[in-house]
């Protein structure tokens, strides 16, 4: 299927599939995409042991692999560097086949971003295992390499804006204005959240431009959106492209989808206050906070449904591309994890969920529901397009690595619920004297066996993860899926 049939409103746009530009810069997709899956392994396992030191607490056994060092290592390696790779390399997949123009700046500045973006990546997780960080949630790296970040991203955004500028199309696809969103709301909010003052130039230690209230704000102004830009907007462009192509059908409504992204650009930027209810942020940013989280119901469900039915008339390709089950139950989780969301934005929700495991629960509904089966749908469609091959290796292993990463999805955020209410409902509760009932440290024995419970779901998504490693290493490797002469059509539809 051409570019053209995705984006039915374009004049210009013909079903003729356009001539497959010569110099697309495939190698750089290649590399991030082997860099996302290395990640992604990393990720996971130390998601898994720090699970495993919540339940087993002696299992903290040196500083170096303490609860409060591994835990931003596992959220900075799965959003910034498994989520960041897969988003950088489909992103510049996208942008050169929807505008027909190879990446600006050639491959020199391409694989600046590739080596630059691995090195910041690095850096950052040795400061949080040797006790460098900021201390601040998703922003922990000290402020030199969040400055090395900046440059990086700068370099990103100015091949991205390049490629767009120079398109042999006049229509610029809405996946590319998903991405756009991303790259420039993601630099405004890490650029405003890193204003600090260092101690020294040869220290890693520095102290915010904020404090306070103030400060609280601006964090979780840029801690939400951090989610709602790098978490959403950018996968949602990974959707609107992926989807179409695997099912081989135009998006099912394109206006929707560009009601879908102004909307929700709008929404999202004013929802983080809902992080900090019951503080001493004042109650009118409390509740505007509210209730722009409520309003992001629309938009977030409009791009839900769009997605769902761009596969009318192909729904028996679920049958047969196990990578397309992958995308499709991703939308399905995209949409769970943005009721649930704004739903616990609710002043009387919140008093009973802040703080608990449901908010842990909620946040893996969507990282791995929603951006870790998209980004393994979009994977699955790549990679034989990347390396020239036939098809995949195994669709038998697709299967299993869907069905028990499901399976584990299920068993986290189902644990976490229920450990989660449990525990809100055991730190309100008063006996006939006005006493808290039960101690702290009896919610943490009640909720012990969940834990454990959430730890065999953890366990489950590595399997998953590396079953789908091996499957597309054989797929690059293997004899069998290798193509002698590739088809003419698929040359000139760019595969």
């Amino acid at each position: 299927m051409s570019e053209a049939v995705l984006n039915p409103l374009a004049a210009p746009y013909t079903t003729a599939a356009p001539a497959r530009h010569p110099a697309y810069n495939e190698d750089i997709v290649r590399k991030f995409l082997i860099a996302s899956m290395f990640w992604g392994v990393v990720a996971f396992l130390v998601g898994c042991y720090i699970a495993a030191e919540l339940a087993w607490p002696q299992l903290n056994i040196a500083p170096w692999f303490n609860f409060g060092r591994l835990r931003p290592v596992h959220t900075s390696a799965a959003i910034f560097a498994f989520g960041g790779c897969a988003l950088l390399g489909t992103s510049f997949y996208v942008v050169q086949r929807t505008c027909r123009a190879p990446l600006w700046g050639g491959k020199a500045l391409a694989d600046f971003v590739f080596w630059g973006y691995q090195f910041v990546i690095v850096m950052a997780a040795l400061s949080y295992v040797l006790g460098f960080s900021k201390s601040r949630e998703y922003a922990e790296p000290p402020w030199h390499i969040a400055v090395l970040l900046v440059v990086v991203w700068v370099a990103y955004l100015v091949a991205y804006v390049g490629t767009l500028l120079k398109r042999e199309e006049p229509h610029i696809y809405v996946a590319n204005w998903f991405y756009l969103a991303f790259i420039v709301t993601v630099a405004m909010l890490w650029i405003t959240n890193n204003l600090t003052l260092p101690v020294s130039i040869y220290s890693s230690r520095s102290y915010s431009l904020l404090s306070g209230a103030q400060d609280a704000m601006v964090q979780w102004w840029y801690g939400h959106n951090a989610v709602g830009f790098y978490l959403t907007a950018g996968f949602l462009g990974m959707m609107y492209y992926f989807i179409p192509k695997a099912a081989d059908r135009p998006v099912y409504s394109y206006r929707l989808s560009v009601v879908h992204f102004w909307a929700l650009i709008f929404i999202y930027i004013w929802a983080g206050p809902h992080h900090l209810e019951y503080t001493s942020l004042p109650d009118w940013t409390q509740t505007l906070g509210m209730v722009f989280s409520i309003m992001l119901w629309m938009p977030s469900w409009g791009g839900m449904i769009n997605g769902l039915m761009t596969l009318s008339g192909a729904w028996e390709k679920l049958r047969t591309d196990p990578g397309l089950r992958f995308s499709v139950t991703a939308v399905g989780f995209y949409g769970m994890s943005t009721f649930e969301g704004p739903l616990m934005s609710i002043r009387s929700v919140n008093a009973l969920a802040h703080y608990t495991d449901w908010v842990i629960g909620h946040v893996h509904s969507g990282t791995l529901g929603w951006v870790a089966f998209i980004v393994f749908g979009s994977f699955y469609y790549l990679v034989p397009v990347l390396w020239k091959r036939n098809g995949l290796y195994s669709k038998r292993l697709v299967a299993w690595h869907y069905w028990i990463s499901t399976l584990g999805i299920v068993l986290y955020i189902t644990s976490m619920w229920v450990a989660g209410i449990m525990e809100g409902l055991m730190w309100r509760a008063y006996d006939a004297m006005g006493f808290l009932q039960y101690s702290f440290i009896q919610t943490v024995v009640a909720v012990h066996p969940l834990y454990v419970v959430r730890l065999t779901g953890g366990l489950f998504f590595l399997l998953g993860m590396l079953i789908m490693c091996f499957n597309l290493i054989m797929t690059v490797t293997s004899r069998s899926t290798a193509r002698a002469i590739a088809p003419a059509a698929a040359l000139a539809a760019g595969a």
